[in-house]
């Protein structure tokens, strides 16, 4: 689930801005932006602050110390979230200013062996072909049934990734895009899927764009959770997260013959952006479900984009829908139901199955077993026939190990295999496809997250399930028999309701009296009969009677189930309105503390500016008290001085100075 709060995003945020191991120069922050992210930083990598307050002497560890201890029990993901939002605050384009990842693979040259999902060599399975063409061919020829295999590949394989998409056009795999260590791409990378060799393909763009800016627009901009749908010999690329934050969904079209991208004009309303969403294409409908906007509210609202007319319109279906989620997987059956399974919030994952009827837009939600459908998130799915596939995803602690199959017509789910490891199959964000060779399907999965970033190739040949066997019809013989049988241990069928008359009214006891007439016939024909008919009437009797109680008490337990229901119904809604009330407090208290916070920070720095000062005014009174003294001593001394001079003494007399006659 590609956020604002993903580790990977976190910790190119964290490099960018001068923290950690591959820390770079950090820019220039104001001193209480530094302090926040030191403590946020802090926070999401070490945990609550638990080290003693530094000394008085040192103001800036102290100021450090405050920022980290302030955020008290934070939580390291909101820790991640808020670096992230600050620093985009701040400076926000400092994403595009963090170096591209470069491609970490080198050339694969496997022409004659390959290995399964558990890691270890298949033995007595090599491809032995001088021709490139039939490489997956034979391979398919020789795979086991059910079995993920990782076929040999040859070319520049692409950067490892996740959240990318992935579909198949005229016998070629087109990737595009995804998420890699926080860098997202718009890359076009291209697998032949007769040579088996990857290729990278230079967009061109449209000349029907006239300027270099529309230009520019038209390509597409690196992404990631968006959704890819063959139109034809097209691609179109449905919303998904991005750095240019925009208002709505964008619709972009790769033309794989041309290699061009453009812009699709859509009309009405388009809906939010977001990313994480499911697209499935219904005829000449893309029908969007879910997904997560970029604040990271979580989405469950439907639209669909009419392809003919490029109009979208917003759906408001009846019944209970889907839990807001993303990363969820869709599937339609026979252009009529939408299947939505499993995906994830911000703090759990689904299992669940919904199920909508594009006739008459109404949710359901079928049951199904806990214990084999384990809930994930960021998985990928594909549909063969009537059987829909699930592989990989992750359930917040580890990669999900189990590929999963849909009997869609009977809503029946079964568990195709089993990985066992680590292995790029058990990762989220991987993409699935499907693709017929020599008649023969085969599932195709590529990237995934499980840890690390993978960029390996994976197939499957599914074990065809035919359509069910019709029943075997019984002889006219036998079914007469089975028929005889049945009817003597079976109770006589109730008498028809009475038929109104001529005028309108109910003739009271026709029908009863043919039926007792014909009765009174076959017991004077058979009178060892009576008493078995007797007991027939009385077994009706009962068993009318009995119905007819079972009836009412369903209707009572009926009637107490929808009082409960409309109970909860209004409990639920009550709970929707304070959990939203909720949310909108929590928010507001957050940004209160936040600006207290900075509003502390501030008085912090202003306290040590004070305390330096105050410590500059005491020197400066030290230094004027030592002035004052030196001034009154040579004061002192110079009236010592006058009073010698003025007084003359022995000496003066001597040396016949008149005396100093006092004045009259």
């Amino acid at each position: 689930m590609a956020s604002a709060a993903t580790p990977d995003r976190f910790y190119a945020a964290a490099a960018y801005a001068g923290f950690g191991e591959s820390a770079k120069p950090a820019p220039s922050f104001s001193v209480d932006t530094a302090s926040l992210l030191y403590g946020l930083y802090q926070q999401a990598t070490v945990g609550p602050c638990n080290v003693p307050k530094p000394r008085a002497w040192n103001p800036v560890e102290q100021i450090k110390w405050s920022s980290w201890n302030g955020i008290g029990k934070l939580s390291s993901t909101e820790a991640m979230r808020l670096f992230v939002k600050i620093l985009e605050e701040e400076d926000p384009a400092w994403y595009s200013k963090v170096s591209e990842p470069g491609v970490e693979t080198e050339p694969t040259d496997q022409k004659n062996h390959f290995r399964a999902s558990n890691g270890s060599a298949l033995e007595n399975m090599n491809v032995e072909t001088q021709d490139n063409e039939m490489i997956l061919e034979g391979l398919v020829s020789a795979c086991i049934y059910d079995w993920w295999v990782a076929p040999p590949l040859s070319g520049w394989r692409p950067t490892a990734r996740y959240e990318h998409a992935a579909e198949v056009v005229q016998g070629k795999m087109y990737v595009i895009g995804g998420n890699h260590n926080g860098h997202y791409l718009n890359d076009v990378q291209v697998l032949d899927l007769k040579t088996m060799i990857w290729s990278k393909i230079e967009p061109k763009i449209d000349p029907d764009f006239v300027s270099n800016e529309a230009s520019l627009q038209a390509l597409l901009p690196p992404c990631a959770g968006h959704s890819l749908i063959r139109w034809g010999t097209k691609l179109l690329a449905v919303a998904g997260h991005t750095k240019d934050l925009s208002d709505t969904v964008t619709v972009r079209a790769f033309d794989t013959e041309t290699h061009m991208w453009s812009i699709l004009k859509s009309y009405g309303k388009a809906p939010l952006a977001r990313g994480g969403q499911s697209v499935t294409l219904v005829g000449s409908l893309l029908v969007m479900f879910g997904g997560e906007d970029s604040r990271r509210h979580l989405l469950n609202d439907l639209n669909i984009l009419d392809l003919e007319t490029m109009t979208w319109d917003a759906i408001e279906a009846v019944g209970t829908p889907p839990a807001p989620r993303s990363d969820h997987t869709a599937a339609v059956y026979v252009d009529r139901y939408l299947l939505i399974f499993g995906g994830g919030s911000h703090s759990t994952c689904f299992n669940d199955l919904h199920v909508l009827d594009l006739q008459t837009m109404e949710w359901s939600h079928p049951q199904q077993p806990e214990d084999l459908v384990t809930p994930r998130a960021g998985h990928a799915g594909v549909t063969v026939g009537d059987r829909w596939y699930i592989a990989g995803g992750g359930d917040n602690k580890r990669g999900v190990s189990e590929t999963l199959v849909l009997n869609m017509s009977k809503l029946v789910w079964s568990v195709v295999t089993t990985v066992q490891g680590r292995v790029p199959i058990a990762s989220e964000g991987l993409s699935l496809v499907s693709t017929s060779i020599n008649g023969e399907d085969i599932l195709i999965a590529f990237g995934g997250y499980n840890g690390r970033y993978n960029n390996e190739v994976h197939i499957l040949k599914p074990h065809y399930q035919g359509p069910p066997r019709p029943k075997i019809l019984e002889s006219p013989a036998a079914a007469a028999a089975a028929a005889s049988v049945a009817a003597a241990y079976a109770v006589p069928p109730l008498p028809p309701p009475p038929m109104p008359t001529s005028n309108g009214t109910i003739a009271a006891n026709s029908v009863d009296a043919v039926q007792d007439s014909k009765v009174r016939e076959i017991l004077m024909d058979n009178p060892k009969l009576e008493p078995l008919h007797q007991r027939n009437q009385e077994a009706r009797e009962r068993i009318i009677t009995t119905l007819k109680c079972e009836k009412e008490s369903l209707e009572t337990k009926l009637l107490t189930i929808r009082e409960e229901n409309s109970s909860l119904r209004q409990g639920l809604t009550e709970a929707q309105t304070t959990h939203k009330e909720l949310i909108k407090e929590l928010q507001s208290v957050r940004d209160q503390l936040a600006t207290e916070q900075s509003r502390c920070f501030k008085l912090e720095v202003d306290v040590v500016e004070l305390q330096k000062k105050l410590l500059s005014l005491e020197a400066l009174q030290k230094e004027l008290e030592l002035l004052r003294r030196q001034k009154a001593a040579s004061d002192e001394a110079a009236t010592r001085a006058a009073q010698k001079q003025s007084s003359g003494g022995v000496w003066s007399w001597i040396a016949g100075s008149p005396a100093v006659q006092n004045p009259i």
